[in-house]
């Protein structure tokens, strides 16, 4: 196994050994009737990791434009770990097989009736990664140290469904990473303790 493999894997295992409180959910704001869905957090091995995000078509009905990990909804009979990689395989031609999976973390409930569990995963750099025009306009690598750094992160609170919402959101070279896929890193970022990774 890779060292970069080795070091997140014991990095989220750690993290992911307790309980903890205070996790961002929108539970509150959804629906009696939720969906299951997975997404794909890729690592890319590099010196320096990055992850992959994606940005939907602004023409879509539903989050036209947004940043989103790949993934979708959680087919019958399908695991979440399944689902995440299938879903990065029609979205960007990300071959499951170069998909080393670390683990699933926690599930973020969104205020539009879907449990989204987060699956993380190490890459191989500079795939040739080939957007599905229909669900995705473009993809960009952000390095990983930048994405899990709450610090980059902007808090704004609107009224939404008749009550206050919290947000996160950060701009990276013209892209902004915000809701849902911003609640997810910051989950992720408090389970994962990443000075390990970096610092040796």
């Amino acid at each position: 196994m890779s060292d970069l493999f080795d070091r997140l894997k014991r990095i989220f295992d750690d993290g992911h050994g307790e309980e903890l409180d205070g996790l961002l959910t929108d539970e509150d704001f959804a629906d009696d009737d939720t969906r299951l869905a997975a997404v794909l957090v890729p690592v890319t091995e590099r010196p320096r990791p990055g992850v992959i995000l994606t940005r939907r078509p602004r023409d879509l009905r539903s989050h036209p434009g947004q940043v989103a990990f790949p993934g979708g909804k959680i087919d019958a009979g399908e695991t979440p770990v399944e689902a995440a990689l299938r879903e990065a395989d029609e979205e960007l031609a990300l071959p499951p097989a170069r998909v080393r999976v670390i683990g699933s973390s926690d599930v973020y409930v969104t205020g539009t009736g879907f449990e989204v569990t987060p699956v993380l995963g190490v890459v191989p750099p500079d795939l040739p990664l080939v957007p599905n025009p229909g669900e995705v306009e473009s993809w960009f690598e952000i390095p990983l140290d930048t994405l899990f750094d709450r610090s980059n992160y902007a808090s704004n609170t609107v009224m939404w469904k008749g009550a206050q919402r919290t947000y996160y959101e950060m701009e990276y070279e013209g892209y902004r990473i915000w809701g849902v896929t911003a609640a997810i890193i910051s989950n992720l970022s408090r389970r994962m303790r990443l000075t390990e990774l970096f610092d040796g």
